[in-house]
C-alpha cells in the first residue's frame, strides 16, 4: 500500500487519482482475517481470470502440464508430537478391487478372500505450530513441515489452470485424476493430453487417462534392480498362460521359480508408457519445463512462493491461489499487448490444431493395434 501512493502506474491500475486517499493496509489484512477467512472469494476471483484468458483465446485445455513444488511451512522441524491420525480410503480402491474380480472370473479363477480390514490410524509427525503441514521425507528435498501447491498450466501460452494444496505427506497422484476433472467441469476443457513427471507413473493414473480418452505422457520411473539379473521389463509376459516368459539370470531361489507381480492395470500403465517414446509425447514431455516448471520458477522468484506466509491449509491455499492469479493476470496483459485485445492468435490455433490432429492420428493407430491384438 506505501508503493501505491507513490507510484502512478499502480493510482492509474486501480483508478485513484493522484489526490484520491489509498486504504490502509490494515483494512486489506482486517478484511482477509474477518470477512474473507473462510470463503470462496480467491477460489473465484482465480477461476474467472482463467475463464478471461479462455475467452480470449489464451487458453484451450486442450494439453495440460501437472507438477508440485513445496513450500515450507511457517513452523520448526524439531517441534512436533508423534500422533495417531485415521487412515483415509483412497477412492480407487473400490474399483481396483471390482477390476481384480472380473480379470480373475475372465481367467476362471475364484474371487480372492476378503483382506483383512487395513489399519485405522497411524502415526505421523505433527507440528505444535501448523498442524496442517505435513512432514516431508524425500530423496533430494529438505526434511521438515512443508505444503505442497500441485499446480496444472495450459500447454498454449502456460496459463495456470488450477493450482491445489496439501500438506507435503500426501503423494502426488493422489488429487491428480480429481483436479482434472475439476478444470472439464469447470472452464469447459476438452482435454485431450496431459504431460507430468514420474511422481505420476501409477497403474490407477494411467487406468484413469485411458478412462477419460486422455493422452498421457508420463516421465520414467527408474525401477529398482538387482545388477546382475533380468529387469522386469525384460520378461515377456503370456496372456494366454498369464504368467510371464522365465530365462536365465531371473531368480536364485531353490525351487527355481520367480514370482513377478502384475498389476490389473497393467497393461494401461504400458501402454502410457510408449506413448512417451514416439514423436508426439516426446514433443509433449519437452514442452512441459518450458511450462510448469518455468510457472513455478518465476512464482519462487517474483511471488514468495519459496515459504507459506500463513498458517493453516485453508490459508496456504489463499496464498497460492493469489499468486497463480497474478502471474495469469500479468500473462494475459503481455499476451494481449502483443496481439491486441481483440486480434485472434491464428497462428497459435493453427498449430495447435496441427498438433491435435497428430495425437488423433497416434490414438487411432494405437486403437487398431489394440483390436488385431485382442482378436
Amino acid at each position: 500500500m506505501r508503493e501505491v501512493e507513490v507510484n502512478v502506474a499502480y493510482r492509474w491500475f486501480l483508478g485513484l487519482k493522484l489526490r484520491d486517499k489509498v486504504p490502509d493496509a490494515s483494512t486489506l489484512s482486517q478484511n482477509r482475517r474477518r470477512r474473507f477467512a473462510e470463503s470462496t472469494i480467491y477460489q473465484e476471483i482465480f477461476d474467472e481470470i482463467v475463464l478471461l484468458a479462455v475467452n480470449k483465446g489464451l487458453a484451450s485445455g486442450s494439453v495440460l502440464y501437472t507438477d508440485s513444488t513445496h513450500l515450507k511451512a511457517n513452523a520448526n522441524k524439531n517441534k512436533f508430537d508423534l500422533e495417531q491420525v485415521a487412515v483415509k480410503p483412497q477412492a480407487y480402491l473400490a474399483a481396483l478391487e471390482a477390476a481384480v474380480t472380473e480379470d480373475r472370473a475372465e481367467h476362471g479363477k475364484k474371487p480372492l478372500k476378503p483382506s483383512e480390514p487395513e489399519p485405522e490410524t497411524r502415526e505421523i509427525k505433527v507440528s505444535r505450530t501448523d498442524k496442517d503441514s505435513g512432514y516431508m521425507v524425500r530423496d533430494g528435498k529438505p526434511k521438515g513441515f512443508f505444503y505442497l501447491d500441485r499446480r496444472t498450466v495450459d500447454g498454449r501460452h502456460a496459463i495456470i489452470a488450477d493450482t491445489h494444496v496439501t500438506p507435503a505427506n500426501v503423494h502426488d497422484s493422489v488429487p491428480y485424476l480429481g483436479r482434472l476433472d475439476r478444470q472439464r467441469e469447470r472452464f469447459g476443457f476438452a482435454i485431450r493430453a496431459v504431460g507430468v513427471d514420474a511422481g505420476y507413473a501409477a497403474a490407477a493414473i494411467a487406468q484413469g487417462l485411458e478412462e477419460r480418452n486422455i493422452y498421457g505422457v508420463i516421465g520414467y520411473r527408474t525401477p529398482n534392480h538387482r545388477d546382475g539379473y533380468f529387469y522386469k521389463r525384460e520378461y515377456r509376459y503370456d496372456e494366454m498362460l498369464d504368467a510371464p516368459t522365465v530365462r536365465q539370470r531371473c531368480t536364485q531361489s531353490n525351487n527355481a521359480t520367480k514370482v513377478l507381480t502384475r498389476h490389473v492395470w497393467e497393461a494401461s500403465r504400458e501402454r502410457i508408457d510408449q506413448h512417451r517414446l514416439n514423436r508426439v509425447g516426446k514433443r509433449i514431455y519437452k514442452r512441459r519445463k518450458e511450462t510448469v516448471e518455468r510457472s513455478f520458477a518465476d512464482a519462487k522468484q517474483l511471488h514468495g512462493h519459496r515459504y507459506a506466509r500463513m498458517r493453516g491449509l485453508t490459508r496456504v491455499q489463499q496464498q497460492c491461489l493469489l499468486a497463480a492469479t497474478a502471474q495469469n493476470i500479468k500473462k494475459i496483459a503481455l499476451m494481449l499487448g502483443r496481439t491486441g485485445p481483440n486480434t485472434p492468435v491464428t497462428t497459435v490455433r493453427i498449430l495447435v490444431a496441427a498438433y491435435l490432429g497428430q495425437l488423433d492420428s497416434y490414438q487411432r493407430l494405437a486403437t487398431n493395434y489394440s483390436r488385431q491384438s485382442s482378436s
